[in-house]
C-alpha cells in the first residue's frame, strides 16, 4: 500500500497540494480539484456533498495535468433525501452542505471494483447512516439505527470482511451486512463500558487483521480543539468485547482524520511504528470550520503517550494557512 499523504488546499482556485509527511517534502504536483470540505477519503478517491445533497466521488490523481486522461475522475451518485423542511432546516444545510455529511467511506475503488464498492455515509441528521451500490443501487438505502429502541450517534464505519461495522456515541459497537437485495439492519457486537464525553472514536482493521477502535481524547479550551491522547481498544469476536491495547504492533502505524482510518507497515511505508497519525477533523462540537482549528495535528507514541510535531514550518505554515481542512489521501499513482 502506498503511504498515506496529506492533501492540502492551497487557497487558489482549484488547487491543492500535496505533502509526504515521511519525507516532510511538499511534492512539485498540483492537484486540480474544487476548494471545498471533503468528507471523506478512500482509495485515492475524495468525496464531497453539493447543495442538493448529492455526492461526488473525484479521483485528483486522475487529473494531473500531462500525467494521465482525467476520464472516469467524477463519480456523481444520487442526490441524498433532504432535511425536512422545517424551520428553514433544508435552507441553512443547503448553505453548509459540506458538512451535510459529517464523515463517509467506500468499501472498494469505484473503478477498478465497481461490483463491489459501497459508498456510506454518516450525515448530520442525528448523525445517522445511508448507503448506496454504485453498480446496483438507483438510490440511497437509509438504516434504522433505532437499535434496542435507542436512536444512535454515529462516529465511524469500517468494512470488515462481508460486514460493516460502526461505533456510536454511546461507545457501542454495531454491525450491519449489505447483502443482493437490502442491508441486514443493525446488530448490537459489544459495548464499551465508558460514559459517552465529547471525544471522537475511529474504527480501523489493521494490517494483523485486529479491528481497533481508537478513542482521540481531546479538550476544548479558547475557541481552539486540541488532541490529548488516544486510547486504543482491540475487539475480541470470540468474547464480543473490547480489550485496551497499549500497543498497535511493532510493525503498524496509523492515520486518522476527515478520511478511511488507515493502517499500514511502518516498515514498508517509512512511518514511525507503534504510531497514530493524526489531522483535524470534522466533529459535533462546532470545533470544524475556520483555519485556526488546523493545527490539532500531529503524531501520538502509543506505547510512551508522547505527541510529536514531525513537521517542518513550511508544512505547518501551509496547514494553518488553508482555508479548508487538509485530509489524508493515499496517491492511485508513482510520484
Amino acid at each position: 500500500m502506498t503511504t498515506p499523504m496529506l492533501l492540502i488546499c492551497a487557497n487558489r482556485r482549484h488547487t491543492w497540494n500535496l505533502y509526504s509527511i515521511v519525507d516532510d517534502k511538499v511534492f512539485d504536483l498540483q492537484l486540480r480539484v474544487p476548494n471545498k470540505r471533503y468528507c471523506g477519503s478512500s482509495f485515492g478517491w475524495l468525496i464531497d456533498v453539493d447543495k442538493n445533497f448529492a455526492v461526488t466521488l473525484i479521483n485528483p490523481f486522475l487529473r494531473v495535468k500531462g500525467r494521465t486522461k482525467k476520464e472516469n475522475s467524477i463519480i456523481r451518485l444520487p442526490p441524498m433525501r433532504p432535511p425536512p423542511n422545517i424551520d428553514d432546516q433544508r435552507l441553512r444545510w443547503s448553505r453548509q452542505c459540506e458538512h451535510y455529511v459529517v464523515k463517509a467511506t467506500m468499501s472498494a475503488d469505484p473503478i477498478l471494483n465497481a461490483e463491489d464498492c459501497i459508498v456510506v455515509v454518516i450525515y448530520r441528521e442525528l448523525c445517522q447512516m445511508a448507503f448506496i451500490r454504485l453498480s446496483k443501487d438507483t438510490k440511497w438505502t437509509y438504516i434504522d439505527t433505532g437499535v434496542d429502541n435507542h436512536g444512535t450517534s454515529v462516529h465511524e464505519v469500517a468494512r470488515v470482511e462481508d460486514k460493516f461495522y460502526t461505533v456510536d456515541h454511546w461507545n457501542r459497537l454495531l454491525s450491519f451486512g449489505v447483502t443482493a437485495e437490502s442491508n441486514s439492519g443493525l446488530e448490537l457486537v459489544a459495548r464499551l463500558t465508558r460514559p459517552p464525553g465529547v471525544d471522537k472514536k475511529y474504527l480501523v482493521y489493521s494490517i494483523e487483521k485486529e479491528l481497533l477502535m481508537l478513542i482521540r481524547c481531546m479538550a476544548y479550551k479558547g475557541g481552539k480543539r486540541a488532541t490529548v491522547r488516544f486510547l486504543v481498544y482491540k475487539l475480541n469476536f470470540d468474547k464480543c468485547e473490547w480489550v485496551e491495547k497499549h500497543n498497535l504492533g511493532d510493525d503498524v502505524a496509523i492515520f486518522v482524520g476527515d478520511n478511511s482510518s488507515i493502517s499500514v507497515s511502518a516498515s514498508k511505508s517509512g512511518c514511525l511504528s507503534n504510531c497514530i497519525y493524526f489531522i483535524h477533523d470534522s466533529d459535533l462540537n462546532g470545533y470544524d470550520i475556520g483555519r485556526r482549528y488546523h493545527l490539532d495535528f500531529g503524531v501520538y507514541n502509543v506505547k510512551n503517550g508522547s505527541i510529536s510535531q514531525p513537521c517542518t514550518q513550511h508544512a505547518r505554515d501551509l496547514v494553518e494557512m488553508t482555508d479548508y481542512q487538509p485530509v489524508w489521501v493515499v496517491p492511485t499513482l508513482k510520484l
